[in-house]
């Protein structure tokens, strides 16, 4: 775009990254998140920066996983659909936003400008996710005690249930991995998570009903940013009795034993039954994410 300059910033002037209005709260958002200086990008015109970018990955990550800060002022999204589209990682792109960002004049504009900006890159809408956040005030959950819970060794026994679970799912990503590579690829994708998780492997659990069937599992898991519920799923022959939300149940108190003083958890907006169980677990919601795959991706 004609009068844009296009930075990536290093350790001596990655303060430019900060000089920009925040109307969506990023920075307080972000307060746990740690981002390298030369994975940040800023767009400027006339020396004024008018568009930002963070990707981001884990400490290990040769590359970025995501973009999980993107701004851009009014008026300048081709700007910003320049920073996106002149990346050298496509990868996919998180947008995230204050819960009541619909109801609210500045929230609602500055995102819809953020998502003018993605879709001139080539980027489409892939799924809104609500986030949430337990603490200790929410309370502990209630055990129902109706399964028995264990660790399993063995990746093989996560990766047939995964399939099992991905065969009839209401996850967007997981239905992307199925459209690009079938059940094998949403799987995979689910192990290869779990795997980067700085977490311990012996966390992983399953689930099984009185009489030995196995009926789901949970991940309990630390990502770079602190404890999470990993994955929460049951097989399709056990749905309809409510499981989900012990596994939930569950997975928040292995977490809470081993340390954790507040929990993320995250689950797609169209996903109303895993929402309902979050919402049972008190955890409240504490804001959105829209997540944008870059192009070239399934949809």
């Amino acid at each position: 775009m004609t009068g844009t300059v296009i930075r990536t910033l290093s350790a001596s002037d990655t303060h430019l990254f900060d000089a920009h209005p925040d109307p969506l709260g990023a920075r307080e958002g972000h307060r746990r998140t740690t981002f390298r200086p030369d994975w940040k990008r800023v767009a400027l015109r006339g020396g004024e920066v008018v568009a930002r970018g963070a990707w981001w990955g884990g400490p290990e990550d040769a590359e970025p996983v995501n973009i999980n800060w993107f701004d851009v002022a009014e008026g300048h999204e081709e700007a910003g659909a320049e920073l996106l589209r002149s990346a050298p990682w496509q990868v996919e792109l998180e947008i995230n936003l204050p819960g009541d960002w619909r109801e609210r004049a500045e929230p609602r504009s500055a995102a819809e400008a953020r998502f003018s900006a993605a879709r001139a890159a080539g980027y489409e809408l892939l799924v809104e996710r609500f986030l949430y956040r337990w603490t200790p005030e929410c309370g502990l959950p209630e055990r129902p005690g109706r399964l028995r819970f264990e660790a399993e060794p063995d990746d093989g026994v996560f990766f047939e249930a995964l399939r099992s679970i991905h065969s009839a799912t209401l996850d967007a990503h997981a239905l992307q991995a199925i459209a690009e590579g079938g059940l094998d690829r949403a799987a995979q994708e689910e192990l290869d998570f779990f795997h980067w998780c700085p977490s311990p492997r012996e966390w992983w659990q399953t689930a099984r009903t009185p009489d030995g069937e196995l009926a789901g599992i949970h991940v309990p898991a630390h990502n770079p940013s602190g404890p999470t519920i990993g994955f929460i799923g049951v097989l399709p022959g056990h749905r309809g009795r409510g499981y989900a939300y012990d596994l939930l149940a569950e997975c928040t108190r292995t977490l809470v034993e081993h340390g954790a003083e507040s929990i993320t958890g995250a689950t797609d907006r169209t996903n109303h039954p895993m929402a309902a169980n979050f919402t049972r677990a008190g955890f409240p919601v504490v804001s959105e994410r829209v997540n944008f795959r870059p192009p070239g991706r399934t949809a």
